[in-house]
């Protein structure tokens, strides 16, 4: 009943994480991403303000006059701060100053041009790119093809879940939001392997035993190991949401997303596809080796 069960939900997941993907896809499509200053080059200054000043206040002034455009990062010291907006955005200190009540100096501003900003692009999709290549090439090394292409797809899954978010949100997507992405690779692959070793030692030992079953099994044996490390690590990235401010944020959804898609994208997905496409205990069953056989010398 246990494994009717199990076996049950795993399609049932698997169905909606396909119709999902499907839906992420055409977000992806037709919203695009709206990248941060790190690729599309902007201006980054540093003031200090002649008195401290709650960062809300700070902030939503900012947001009355500027909108979106002009990001504000603490530095640690209660009269610093580090504001962030396009080139083509101008930054009346004067006014700023008038407003708050107090006066501001800027004591630093750099200029991130579009050249830059498109080479961290282009350096930030090799990495990507890089990272793939190095699993694609570790799962055909490890695993029968059929079973790592559960791994393979719960992997694409998790990625275009998260880059569809912040495409739907339209949240600043920058090199923090990229580290999320790779970091996000290498946990969904953890939990895919996982699994997927399991799975490869019970078709070994239980030959007779149907796939579906013996991927329950696995399942079953490695579901209360994935569910600790996953809450444990969920707990840690809600509180780094938490406390970590607007700086962070947009890594710590990124990754609180991946998380929950890849927890169960492994068991569902990747477990799912194997069956889908044939796999069975024959296919990890040693094959005998034909002796070679010798061939009379004419004398």
């Amino acid at each position: 009943m246990t494994f009717k069960f199990t076996r049950y939900w795993r399609y049932i997941f698997s169905a909606v994480s396909v119709l999902l993907m499907v839906l992420s896809i055409g977000v992806i499509a037709l919203k695009g991403l709206n990248w941060g200053q790190d690729f599309t080059g902007g201006v980054v200054s540093e003031i200090r303000l002649d008195k401290p000043m709650d960062e809300s206040v700070l902030r939503n002034t900012l947001t009355q006059n500027y909108g979106r455009d002009v990001s504000l990062i603490a530095t640690g010291e209660p009269k610093r701060w580090i504001l962030r907006y396009p080139v083509t955005e101008q930054l009346h200190i004067a006014a700023l100053s008038a407003q708050l009540g107090t006066p501001i100096e800027t004591l630093n501003t750099s200029i991130v041009g579009p050249q830059v900003g498109q080479e961290l692009a282009e350096q930030g999709g090799l990495a990507v790119l890089i990272a793939v290549l190095c699993i694609l090439g570790y799962l055909s090394f490890r695993f029968e093809w059929r079973l790592a292409s559960g791994a393979l797809f719960a992997l694409i899954h998790d990625v275009v879940f998260v880059i569809a978010f912040f495409a739907l949100t339209q949240m600043e997507f920058n090199l923090t939001v990229l580290a999320a992405v790779l970091a996000i690779l290498g946990y969904s692959l953890n939990d895919s392997i996982i699994i997927a070793d399991r799975i490869r030692e019970l078709l070994i030992r239980k030959p007779d035993v149907p796939l579906p079953e013996i991927n329950n099994m696995a399942v079953m044996a490695t579901f209360s190991r994935t569910m600790v490390t996953s809450g444990t690590t969920l707990m840690t990235v809600a509180a780094l949401w938490i406390m970590g401010g607007e700086p962070l944020q947009g890594f710590s959804i990124a990754m609180f997303i991946g998380i929950l898609t890849g927890t169960f994208s492994s068991i569902a997905v990747g477990t799912s596809l194997p069956e889908l496409l044939g796999l069975t205990s024959q296919h990890y069953q040693p094959q005998p080796v034909m002796p070679d056989h010798e061939t009379e010398v004419p004398y």
